[in-house]
């Protein structure tokens, strides 16, 4: 039976457990089963006792006029067993999650069977403390109700991230340094030239430009140098490959480019826009004048990227562990989508950083949350090996923790951004994966800004 448990509904029973065998009694109870989902409590659970103001102390105290909770005998070596009336409750909690539809027993799932049970002496005491029982129970209900599965993914329907919305963020690619004057000597060499719109060769150039960076060396290995580019770029006789749709600042493969380079930025786990994610956008959009040269040069894209990415990787940033692992799990479900809770199960999966930490304070495990998101989404049937797309969502989401980690004046996106990103969107999967769970936004707001003053 217990191995169809959550860890915090375990924990509950293993709390009046150890109380039992403290206190030397033969038997465990009920209003021992009561005391432990008090002293267990978290999120939605924990707001519901202190919305009437209950405290441990209020609570013995009144279970104290129905049961003796202190013994004269030493604590005992072993666990007591269950009382008959301790039994039922289990059994009732079995049978309530079985007709929830849910395929574990959650913490709430007790809580409920504890308040509906008119055989032990709970509902009076609790009464007695002033505890609604009607009004909880409806709130427990909504908590444990079990949600249609889907053949497609929920949030994949979002489209309110507008091509208006990425082309606003433009204006946060040149904020970093580098590629600032990335953007400076493109402007320069644009300058002496006779176009007035920025194409992708002006922007390769000024990055060959730079040949002591380690982005250049990188280049120069795959046989893209300064002098070969600005030799090939001699032959091209017409801008016509730049111009595939409107004119603006940039051309649009620039332009296409650069939102590619910000996107790649984010999915890399860095609050700003480097020379290499502007080098890893060209590879993606594989369009414009800079790309017809790179493949004229017959230089490998993939190989290229990979050579990129790799010292990105070694430095091991916690936004890019979490999106590989969100994407594993995508891959886990059958699913070619990543949403909002697979970023939940990424920050988790991740475990070292503030997000993972906070979450784990909250008792959220990633047995318990994977349980709950395979219950709202069910399993698909892509290809394991078909691209993995993020939703609308997903990616606010991930803007969001772009933008928390540049006011912050962070150089790279951490899971507390993540984590945060995730409470702005209450309807997402995320947010109610966490909420079936019992932990709401305020208590994840508390719980990174309590390990951040830490």
């Amino acid at each position: 039976m217990f191995e169809k448990f959550t860890e915090k509904a375990i924990n509950v029973v293993s709390s009046s457990q150890n109380t039992a065998k403290k206190l030397g009694v033969k038997k465990i109870t009920p209003e021992l089963l009561l005391l432990a989902l008090f002293d267990e409590a978290k999120g939605i659970s924990l707001k519901i006792f202190k919305s009437y103001n209950i405290t441990h102390e209020k609570l013995v105290e009144e279970i104290k006029k129905y049961t003796e909770l202190s013994s004269s005998q030493a604590a005992q070596a072993k666990i007591p067993p269950f009382a008959d009336e301790y039994k039922e409750i289990l059994k009732k909690t079995l049978d309530l999650a079985n007709k929830s539809g849910n395929p574990t027993i959650l913490y709430e799932h007790l809580f409920l069977s504890v308040i509906s049970d008119r055989k032990s002496n709970n509902v009076k005491i609790l009464e007695k403390l002033g505890f609604d029982i009607y009004k909880s129970k409806l709130l427990l209900e909504k908590l444990v109700q079990k949600k249609t599965k889907l053949l497609y993914h929920p949030e994949i329907d979002d489209n309110s991230y507008t091509k208006e919305d990425k082309a606003r963020e433009t204006d946060n690619i040149f904020d970093c340094e580098e590629s600032a004057k990335v953007f400076e000597r493109a402007v320069a060499k644009l300058s002496t030239s006779n176009y007035e719109i920025l194409g992708t060769e002006q922007i390769l150039s000024s990055i060959l430009e730079d040949n002591e960076s380690q982005l250049s060396k990188i280049l120069a290995d795959f046989g893209v140098t300064s002098e070969i580019f600005e030799e090939k770029l001699k032959n091209i006789q017409s801008r016509q490959s730049e111009y595939e749709g409107r004119q603006i600042i940039f051309t649009p493969n620039a332009f296409r480019t650069m939102n590619m380079a910000l996107e790649t930025a984010k999915e890399l786990g860095s609050s700003v826009v480097l020379p290499e994610h502007i080098i890893l956008g060209l590879l993606k959009t594989k369009s414009g004048i800079a790309y017809d040269i790179l493949k004229e040069l017959k230089i490998p894209g993939d190989e290229l990227a990979h050579s990129i990415i790799k010292p990105i990787e070694k430095q091991m940033p916690e936004t890019l562990t979490i999106l590989r692992l969100a994407k594993e799990e995508a891959r886990r479900l059958g699913r070619n989508i990543v949403g909002t809770e697979m970023f939940l199960l990424g920050i988790i999966g991740e475990a070292t950083g503030v997000g993972a930490r906070v979450l784990a304070e909250l008792e959220i495990n990633i047995k318990d949350a994977r349980n709950v998101v395979e219950n709202l989404i069910g399993f698909g049937n892509e290809y394991y090996d078909k691209e993995i797309v993020f939703t609308e969502r997903a990616k606010r989401v991930l803007e969001t923790a772009w933008e928390l980690a540049k006011k912050e004046h962070k150089q790279k996106i951490e899971s507390s951004h993540m984590l945060l990103a995730l409470t702005t969107e209450p309807e997402s999967l995320a947010m109610k994966t966490l909420e079936q769970l019992g932990v709401d936004a305020v208590e994840i707001k508390e719980g990174i800004k309590k390990l951040r003053d830490a």
